[in-house]
């Protein structure tokens, strides 16, 4: 019989945020596997993650496993690709093992997550494999509720950036009619500022990070004076609304 891996999207931060049916799937998986920060040397730097600590609400400490992934590392793709593969064989052996794995990820598995490069390496390794995912709450509506920003009306569009992307992609989004999202700005803070300033878009957005947790920050965008910001930092820019309600329909 086939074995199962699940990616369960378990939100921003806040515990109360994974739903029911992704408590349910961590709960019923013989593992559950969250990633970890690699330290310099490539090996568990012992720092306990957002998914690990919001796992840890629903299910007992036994049963989580952790796996180094090189989360950040964009400069060297040989190293990056070498933790790929050390973290798929690592989840290969646990499928060999057992007949469910669950993979955590923070916001949703099918939204800039790692559990897409996970998957597409267990296929290679364990053909056969059934890989299912349950959608999470993503950072964008977390803020959005929590700032009170409107996120779509009507007939707008929504962009969503990553800011490691450049700023240049952030501008050219911001340019176009609708909200513009970014993600992982933290440290061009100073360039989506600018980038904002540039467009006329600065007065209505709004900026998170650590969402639901107890160093939780969010900001006016207007506030950005260059500081750097935490990496997993959010941004809401909303549309141009000046047909009163209903003027976007």
């Amino acid at each position: 019989m086939s074995s199962r891996l699940v990616g369960v999207g378990v939100g921003p931060g806040d515990p109360e945020l994974v739903t029911v049916k992704g408590v349910n799937a961590l709960r019923e998986a013989d593992v559950v596997v969250v990633p970890v920060m690699a330290a310099s040397d490539g090996k568990d730097g012992g720092e306990r993650g957002r998914a690990e600590a919001t796992v840890l609400h629903y299910v007992p400490e036994e049963k989580v496993v952790r796996v180094v992934f090189a989360l950040n590392e964009r400069s060297d793709r040989a190293r990056r690709e070498a933790a790929w593969d050390a973290a798929g064989e690592r989840v290969a052996e646990l499928l060999r093992g057992h007949g469910a794995v669950a993979f955590a990820t923070i916001g949703d598995p099918n939204v800039y997550s790692t559990f897409t490069y996970l998957a597409q390496t267990i296929a290679e390794l364990v053909p056969g494999t059934v890989v299912e995912t349950v959608p999470g709450i993503t950072a964008m509506q977390d803020l959005a509720a929590r700032s009170g920003a409107v996120l779509t009306e009507g007939t707008e569009p929504l962009t969503l950036v990553p800011v490691t992307a450049g700023a240049t992609v952030l501008k050219e989004a911001l340019a176009g009619p609708g909200t513009v999202v970014a993600y992982k700005f933290g440290r061009q803070a100073h360039e989506v500022a600018e980038a904002l300033r540039e467009t006329g878009r600065i007065g209505d957005a709004v900026w998170g990070s650590a969402l639901g947790l107890t160093e939780e920050s969010i900001r006016p965008a207007a506030e950005l004076d260059g500081t750097p910001l935490p990496y997993l930092s959010t941004l809401i820019s909303p549309a141009r609304r000046d047909g009163g309600r209903g003027g976007k329909l």
